[in-house]
């Protein structure tokens, strides 16, 4: 009976080991696309970081203007 307990413990932290590497592992992708994405837009055309974050946050009022024009 614990041969099988120990088996069913090692076999769930398997599996949740396995999905926090896959969790981080698509974490640390998405944060390296969008750091270069940010160097690129900075360098490329000189938007800084405030720039966007503002246009970021009149991004609904901009889609919703777009709408209403159409």
């Amino acid at each position: 009976m614990e041969i099988v307990l120990l088996l069913a413990a090692l076999l769930i932290a398997w599996g949740v080991f396995t999905w926090l590497v896959k969790v981080v592992k698509a974490s640390v992708q998405t944060a390296l696309g969008i750091a270069v994405v940010l160097v690129i837009i900075q360098v490329g055309f000189g938007i800084g970081p405030q720039q966007l974050w503002q246009q970021i946050t009149n991004l609904p009022q901009t889609v919703f203007n777009m709408l209403q024009g159409s």
